[in-house]
């Protein structure tokens, strides 16, 4: 077998895919605003928390400083569009939620709106701000779960995540995510 060859790169994000979703913001209707972040994840199960990171000069910035709430909406295949879309443009310019066609609704424990054709949203509350250097980190606390109908399995009752047709962004290019390859701890089962 021949050696591989790499070639070493300086900085960069190499964690990849990484989720796609769309945190909306605000505590009043004139304010409300949705970013797209790709920056975020579960950071801690109990109590069961997760961050997003944001850059200072981004319109939502102040909000979620201010508010210290968002909620933060999973993206499927239908939704990749609008997540393109306001990622790319700034809530100074375009009321998000108008121009999309997008429905905020009413959260139950923050004030910021959930987007209703999410099938996931997480409601959170923002523990901590970190100064990382090109991004801030916000930690925040899940308080609430709220996840559409259709992804509970008739069978058992339980979430299966795979009806979402959720979306992963990686160098540029959004994928959906698609063949299922295992499931935890398949490795080690008894044949």
């Amino acid at each position: 077998m021949g050696k591989i060859r790499k070639r070493t790169l300086r900085g960069g994000n190499m964690l990849n895919p990484t989720p796609v979703v769309m945190v909306s913001c605000g505590s009043t209707l004139d304010e409300y605003n949705i970013i797209t972040i790709a920056w975020t994840g579960t950071v801690n199960s109990d109590p069961p928390m997760c961050s997003i990171s944001v850059r200072p000069n981004r319109h939502s910035y102040p909000i979620l400083k201010r508010t210290g709430e968002f909620v933060i909406n999973l993206v499927d295949k239908e939704l990749t569009p609008f997540a393109d879309w306001c990622g790319v443009r700034s809530g100074k310019k375009y009321n998000k939620f108008l121009e999309t066609g997008l429905t905020p609704i009413r959260a139950t424990k923050v004030n910021a709106p959930m987007i209703e054709e999410a099938p996931v949203n997480l409601e959170c509350k923002v523990t901590q701000v970190i100064p990382l250097g090109t991004h801030d980190l916000f930690l925040a606390e899940i308080v609430a779960v709220h996840v559409n109908e259709k992804l509970f399995s008739p069978k058992t009752d339980a979430i299966d995540l795979q009806r979402a047709k959720l979306v992963t962004y990686s160098h540029g290019h959004y994928y959906a995510l698609g063949e299922k390859l295992g499931k935890f701890g398949f490795s080690v089962e008894k044949k």
